[in-house]
């Protein structure tokens, strides 16, 4: 288990820094502007107002992340075998929309004068056929150093059987004085454009992070003395500044991942073990699902059309945000996002922009309070914000009902993201449990629950800072694997048990260097001999039976008779973080008179309607009243539709559910 500290968790997004502690058993937030130019300075002005010696800072960062985004990575030189060096160019010939006739793919982050190959060879079982000569090495080192790369990327072909050739190439590159990526240590799996471009994603991203990393500690260690830094990954796991220095392409969804896990451990501490979590922020909205008491972790996902095999939480994101531009096409229709107005200049009631967003609407509409966010900390302006959409609104009638379309049309696309991630995958979204969060989540949860008819809604105690409590409360984490592909047979179970033993004792060794004490989990990722995809499932006896089930579910059939393949071994190596101290209320029946505030007119399909405005801090364990109703609080903004009733659980969470 981690050794218990004080432990703060900060989240920064496109428009807000979160920081996140726990004080006398209650959750405390603190929410600042973010500083996008430099995202270091909203962190440490937050601790600024803390006393963070000596304490644990966890870190959720979006710096990968933006330098994808922006493409302000670094110059990267790409190592592989020769005459591979155009596989990170010509990537995969899938079609992911049929019948689109134009599919560009993004420019691969390594340009054509910047690969090189070099002769060697090794076979899939891992023997060297052809070892690199010294003068071929020399030459290639002379080649890069002419190139002046900021970092380099080695992937060799079959380098996860045998990492012989890399390495020699690694020590023939290392008077560069770069950073080097070598696909063994990132990536020792199979399939040899996903890895090759994971392992160029991470040195395109390395100088970035690792000189931003570098900065933040040393700016904390002057300001709180004793402070030790620690990032959030994408996998749903914190590791330390070091290692994600190192292997930033497992940070690169590292605030919703922080979501994710704190959506997750809201909703088994309420009770619900099968959920769908909703997190809009201010610029995207990230969905997933969870079930069977777990999370959920992908190889095989894209980040802006780029292949990204580490370990991710399984994470659809959509460009629908708070801060979503909206606008009239050349055919006059209404379109909303991708594009946003994030923090600077930000939406229009904010004080700067002037084009119409998501949250200008919301407000138009009565559903955001005009005295402001943040505990009134930040007044919003409510007349500027209607004179700039009532000059944008073109033929619509009226400013309320251009809010209303941008509010219904982000809401369809939010919508859309959540059947993604159900339905498209075999599952009936009515069999879930909504959890929203995010600065502008809790606004829209009851019309999404509505087009999905899904049952129930659970608001989390600081739904507009859970990416942080998800980072506060999340386990340290690594995630270890090798390719085997070997057939399913008696004799695999003692090989697969030797390469788990293995993998297991270099974790516990690395783990142990951090003081930490972890336990192992064990999965599979099989396949039907033959297919070009697998499954990843808990290791163990039983495992096959256990994937003919999954891959019913999952494609809707199975084939017991068809051989297996067990494609790779994974194994996570998990470090317990020491459990908050949280107290739970005892609920009492109650109607929450007593947080009620104001009253003001809401619109509500097309007209106003008269709705109760309460602070959710004055709510109690047990309260429940009817919609139409505005919850206020410091981090967002419930609203409670009319039809529907809310009550408060004895975590505090909101429930919200149709009313009988």
């Amino acid at each position: 288990m981690a050794v218990a500290s004080r432990r703060i968790a900060i989240d920064t997004g496109g428009t807000f820094t979160d920081c996140v502690w726990v004080e006398e058993g209650e959750l405390r937030v603190l929410k600042l502007l973010s500083t996008p130019s430099h995202p270091g300075q909203a962190i440490l002005q937050s601790l600024k107002q803390l006393d963070a010696a000596a304490a644990e800072v966890r870190h959720g960062t979006t710096v990968g992340t933006n330098a994808l985004l922006e493409r302000t990575g670094a110059r990267v030189a790409f190592i592989t075998t020769a005459g591979f060096e155009d596989t990170v160019a010509i990537g995969r010939q899938a079609r992911p929309e049929l019948y689109r006739w134009s599919n560009p793919q993004p420019a691969p982050l390594a340009p054509e004068s910047l690969r090189f190959g070099i002769a060697e060879r090794t076979l899939p079982d891992g023997s060297v056929l052809q070892a690199p000569t010294p003068a071929d090495l020399a030459r290639l080192a002379e080649a890069v150093a002419t190139a002046r790369p900021e970092a380099i990327a080695i992937s060799l072909l079959f380098g996860f059987a045998n990492s012989a050739n890399e390495r020699a190439v690694a020590a023939a590159l290392a008077s560069l004085g770069v950073p080097i990526s070598v696909s063994h240590a990132i990536l020792p799996e199979f399939r040899e454009y996903e890895r090759g471009a994971t392992v160029l994603l991470n040195a395109y991203l390395a100088p970035k992070m690792g000189a931003y990393l570098r900065d933040l500690d040393a700016g904390l260690g002057r300001q709180n003395p004793g402070a030790r830094l620690h990032v959030m990954q994408s996998s749903g796991g914190i590791t330390s500044a070091a290692t994600a220095a190192r292997e930033p392409v497992r940070t690169i969804l590292s605030g919703p991942a922080g979501g994710v896990v704190g959506a997750y451990q809201a909703a088994r501490q309420a009770g619900f073990d099968r959920i769908l979590s909703f997190d809009m922020g201010g610029t995207s909205t990230d969905v997933a699902l969870l079930e069977n008491g777990g999370l959920h972790t992908t190889h095989e996902a894209q980040v802006l059309g780029l292949p990204v095999a580490v370990p991710m939480l399984d994470i659809h994101t959509v460009g629908a945000g708070g801060g979503s531009l909206a606008s009239f096409d050349a055919g006059g229709a209404l379109q909303v996002g991708p594009a946003s107005a994030g923090a600077d200049p930000g939406p229009i009631c904010y004080g700067r922009g002037e084009r119409p967003t998501v949250t200008d609407a919301n407000l138009i509409l009565g559903r955001l309070d005009a005295a402001g966010l943040l505990g009134g900390g930040m007044r919003l302006e409510v007349t500027r914000a209607r004179c700039f959409l009532d000059a944008a609104k073109g033929s619509v009638a009226t400013v309320e009902a251009f809010a209303d379309g941008i509010v219904r049309l982000a809401e369809a696309a939010m919508a859309k993201a959540l059947r993604v991630i159900s339905v498209e995958r075999g599952y009936d979204p009515r069999e879930f449990t909504l959890v929203c969060f995010g600065g502008a989540g809790p606004l829209h949860a009851c019309a999404l629950a509505e087009a999905l008819e899904i049952p129930r809604v659970l608001v989390p105690r600081l739904p507009g800072a859970l990416s942080a409590v998800g980072i506060l409360r999340s386990d340290m984490v690594r995630d270890y694997s090798r390719t085997v592909m070997a057939p399913v047979t008696p004799a695999l179970a003692p090989r697969l048990e030797h390469i788990f033993r293995e993998l297991e004792r270099q974790g516990a060794q690395e783990m142990r260097t951090e003081h930490l004490h972890a336990v192992a989990e064990r999965s599979l990722d099989v396949r039907y001999a033959g297919q070009g995809f697998e499954l990843t499932l808990p290791a163990g006896a039983g495992f096959a039976a256990r994937f003919h089930r999954l891959h019913e579910r999952r494609y809707g059939y199975a084939d017991a008779a068809r051989p297996l393949e067990v494609v790779s071994v994974r194994v996570r190596m998990i470090a317990a973080s020491s459990p908050l101290s949280m107290r739970r209320q005892t609920p009492r029946r109650g109607n929450g008179r007593q947080a009620r505030v104001a009253q003001r007119p809401v619109w509500f399909q097309g007209r106003p309607r008269a709705s109760a405005v309460y602070n959710r801090d004055r709510l109690h364990a047990g309260d429940a009243f009817t919609g139409p109703a505005i919850i206020n609080e410091y981090s967002a903004t419930t609203v409670v539709l009319p039809g529907w009733r809310a009550r408060v659980d004895g975590w505090r969470n909101l429930i919200l559910e149709v009313a009988s």
